[in-house]
């Protein structure tokens, strides 16, 4: 077998295969209609992953652009990330977390102290980004007193009903309207060309027209609402408004953090520290863990736990996701991949802004290692990810009408397989498109 080759993508049945196929409609089936798309070209159904390709059961190789929503930042399957899982599972694989933790939940929970900005010293654990921001929010009430809070549309900050009050995506909270509480003012979210002037007098405006708002919550970049950029000073702007009103500042870093902008935590890139701040995908190499990191003085303002904790989770600081946690941070120094992403991000930007020569490609946007193509509807864009993976190139259609691709790769992805991929997004963009 050609070793080389073997990096990159190998179509070998029509996509979706048949062995996809048969398992679609076994999950058709079984699992509720409203979970995973299903049309006759999309999606297939993955075997493994290692590194940024992925193999599904038809034994089809794909280049990955979007490191499974963020997470694989370094790598699928990464090696040292899985040694640590399988050695944790020998030794524990459950623990009481709230009652009888683990060692190595308390190790995770100094790294996390150490690595985030500033003065964030204290972390909840759980499973998953939505319970992370649902934390914050609970932790925002009782530490202020106030029950009102500031987003911005196109945010997206998870989907279970806590989180459904902070996201900004109309699709996901009109139909369960009738159980969110509207305590959330709404501001349009400031891309690079913005006003920075306008964008934070409209943020001090609503705060000063409700004095019950506990926190702002915000992405430094919002990632599933098409990886829009803020100007830069928007978020050193915020932080000065909040301190001069004593409201809380929630950064929601869940896709953003661990390397994947160019720093640790994309706030990072202004020198801002938020008073709690939501992580999660990347955190633990594809094992479910996500946690807010707060300061001491806004984390404390949870009582005492004399012996019920009021919020908790059965999982939350699992041992199998601690361990894998510890691996992901110490491949990321040893791999040093946010260097790596600093070194590529020029290129990889100036690549995609060659797709604007296409008359439906609006606009690329971006930073690092996470990059947007606009189109001009979500009919192209949907296309274009469907041929994409016949092709061999697994990409994620965003934004909050469908008419955005996202480019995330996983940080480990190599030069050559970075350009292989986006040669192939290119060759999907028919002739007759091309200005």
């Amino acid at each position: 077998m050609n070793v080389a080759l073997d990096r990159f993508e190998r179509i070998v049945t029509p996509v979706p295969g048949p062995r996809s196929q048969a398992l679609r409609a076994k999950l058709a089936r079984y699992e509720p209609h409203g979970v995973t798309y299903l049309s006759a070209a999309y999606p297939v159904c993955w075997s493994s992953a290692h590194g940024a390709l992925v193999i599904d059961v038809d034994d089809n190789r794909y280049l990955d652009l979007t490191a499974a929503f963020g997470v694989a930042n370094v790598g699928h399957t990464n090696d040292a990330v899985a040694a640590a899982v399988g050695a944790q599972a020998h030794n524990l694989i459950h623990a009481m977390g709230d009652v009888h933790p683990s060692d190595v939940k308390t190790q995770l929970l100094e790294r996390l102290a150490h690595l985030t900005p500033g003065d964030l010293q204290k972390t909840y654990l759980t499973t998953g980004g939505a319970e992370a921001v649902e934390f914050a929010l609970k932790t925002a009430v009782l530490a202020t007193g106030k029950s009102r809070f500031v987003a911005y549309r196109g945010a997206y900050h998870g989907l279970s009903l806590g989180t459904l009050e902070v996201i900004g995506i109309a699709k996901f909270r009109d139909p369960f309207a009738g159980l969110i509480g509207e305590r959330t003012t709404w501001l349009d979210f400031p891309n690079a060309d913005a006003n920075l002037a306008d964008a934070l007098a409209d943020a001090a405006a609503a705060l000063d027209a409700d004095p019950d708002v506990a926190a702002i919550i915000v992405e430094p970049i919002q990632g599933r609402g098409g990886v829009i950029v803020p100007p830069h000073g928007f978020l050193t702007g915020l932080r000065a408004l909040c301190d001069a009103r004593n409201v809380l500042l929630i950064f929601d870093e869940i896709y953003t953090g661990f390397g994947r902008t160019g720093t640790m935590f994309a706030c990072e890139r202004e020198g801002v520290v938020p008073d709690l701040l939501c992580i999660g995908k990347a955190l633990a190499g594809g094992v479910p863990l996500a946690a807010t990191v707060g300061r001491p003085a806004v984390m404390d303002a949870w009582p005492k736990n004399t012996g019920e904790a009021l919020h908790t989770a059965t999982f939350a600081g699992n041992p199998l996701a601690c361990a894998a946690a510890l691996a992901t941070l110490d491949e990321l120094t040893r791999l040093d991949l946010i260097a790596r992403v600093n070194d590529g991000a020029a290129a990889f930007g100036r690549r995609l802004e060659r797709f604007t020569a296409h008359a439906q490609v609006l606009a690329a946007r971006g930073i690092g290692y996470l990059h947007a193509l606009e189109f001009a509807t979500a009919a192209v864009a949907n296309r274009i990810v469907i041929d994409a993976l016949a092709r061999g190139v697994i990409l994620l259609q965003s934004g909050p009408t469908g008419t955005s691709i996202t480019f995330a790769p996983p940080l480990v992805i190599e030069t050559d397989q970075l350009a292989r991929a986006l040669d192939i997004v290119e060759s999907c963009l028919p002739a007759e498109l091309s200005a």
